[in-house]
């Protein structure tokens, strides 16, 4: 009996982290890592608590327990990286991250006695590299993506005839960021373990978080250190000149994270590859061409490539007669736009150039939510979990984000939501419409 309680327990947990819009396949191995991450008491206390954020007064109520002993078993959770918390107006909020970027990755962003980090490893890259259900459900299960790639800065700065908005610099994001945490790349850190360390040996104090989740990452646990904003352009400085990618929230304002990523460790990355064409990521808004006058064939930018997207091939256009030369093959479809290529040209034959389709980038993380829960299936749960969202400031967010959705979108989520309050409200947003 007691071993039915404690499967039972580790159940509910994930029943309750598969509620929310973002979610972890069931399989033996998901079981194992639980088993890992939480005790069968946290497992228990965490599927009680709502998926979006709350107070510690609905904590201890929802636990049946006192204020104080609910705090203290919030710390804790914090402590293991199981929950966020923040402060607004004055009052302080918990959220459970979800398995990514979330407490999967907290739980190797740090070295660590209190778990078994090998075995861990070894049951993340089962449950991830082997069974793959949770990567393709977690890259490819919406149209809106959880992550977008940020153009290598360092390549445009040296065109002038390129424009780069804001939110799509990385540099911009680190200096608009009250917190920024520094910690240790989660992908590398799994794959050395697993037994398939990074193939460029890239460095590995690289991950960058910001806003509350950095600051509670360091107050809890130090699984993040607090850095200047200097120093977080120093790491992205690194990156650039280490051939990774930089991977952040698909936000525009305030994303929570900046991954600086190589193609033999990242999960997204990975996917890119054994997965093309379809992006497990949103690209850049810019495309690489390269000038076949200076081109001189060496093959560098497709070494450095980090999803496959440049073969080198002889270019069959020359006349006849003249010794073949190779030349890069872009593959658009599969191309991040990152900008790695172009800055390894040893000619500066490459240049990135616009998009001719603008990629569309949700505003901040609750228009991202409401997207890729109304893609899924889930905006009854993103609405109504434990009444989590049930006050106004949060309600409003969510229908004023609906109310800027494209026509089909939003009869998607009068559907899902049926609330006849939602329906008035597009009904009265397509009467003014129609009288101006």
């Amino acid at each position: 009996m007691g071993h039915l309680t404690t499967r039972d327990a580790y159940k509910n947990l994930e029943e309750r982290i598969n509620w929310f819009t973002q979610g972890a396949p069931p399989s033996d191995t998901l079981y194992k890592i639980l088993q890992v991450l939480y005790t069968e008491k946290e497992a228990k206390w965490v599927a009680k608590l709502p998926v979006r954020p709350f107070t510690l007064k609905r904590a201890a109520r929802v636990w049946g327990t006192t204020e104080a002993k609910a705090e203290k078993l919030l710390d804790h959770l914090c402590e293991k990286a199981l929950l966020v918390d923040a402060t607004y107006h004055g009052e302080r909020q918990f959220v459970m991250p979800p398995p990514m970027a979330g407490f999967i990755e907290f739980a190797l962003m740090r070295t660590r006695g209190d778990i078994d980090q090998k075995y861990l490893s070894e049951l993340y890259y089962q449950y991830m590299n082997v069974e793959e259900d949770f990567v393709k459900d977690l890259f490819f299960a919406t149209e809106t993506r959880l992550g977008r790639v940020f153009v290598q800065e360092p390549v445009l700065m040296n065109d002038k005839t390129n424009h780069i908005l804001d939110y799509e610099r990385a540099t911009h994001i680190v200096e608009e960021a009250d917190y920024i945490g520094l910690g240790t790349c989660y992908c590398r850190h799994k794959m050395y373990h697993a037994g398939h360390p990074c193939e460029i040996d890239a460095p590995w104090e690289v991950c960058l978080t910001f806003g509350n989740v950095a600051r509670s990452l360091a107050e809890h646990g130090a699984y993040a250190r607090l850095i200047s904003k200097e120093e977080a352009k120093e790491v992205l400085e690194l990156s650039y000149a280490s051939n990774l990618v930089q991977i952040g929230e698909n936000v525009r304002e305030h994303p929570a994270f900046i991954c600086n990523c190589c193609g033999c460790c990242c999960e997204a990355l990975q996917a890119a590859r054994h997965f093309s064409p379809m992006q497990p990521v949103a690209t850049t808004n810019f495309l690489p061409e390269v000038s076949f006058d200076a081109c001189i064939g060496c093959g560098k930018c497709a070494k450095v490539c980090p999803v496959l997207a440049i073969a080198i091939k002889e270019d069959k256009e020359q006349p006849e007669g003249n010794k073949k030369k190779k030349r890069p093959k872009i593959d658009t479809e599969i191309c991040l736009g990152c900008g790695v290529c172009a800055r390894n040209c040893p000619t500066k034959a490459i240049r990135l150039k616009r998009r001719p389709v603008q990629v569309i980038t949700p505003v901040n993380s609750t228009h991202r939510f409401v997207l890729q829960a109304i893609e899924k299936g889930t905006l009854q749960n993103l609405i109504f979990d434990n009444q989590a969202f049930a006050n106004h400031r949060a309600m409003a967010a969510v229908f004023g984000t609906i109310l800027k959705l494209p026509p089909l979108k939003q009869a998607l989520a009068s559907r899902q939501f049926q609330s006849v309050y939602l329906d008035r409200l597009l009904a009265m947003q397509k009467k003014k419409e129609k009288e101006r």
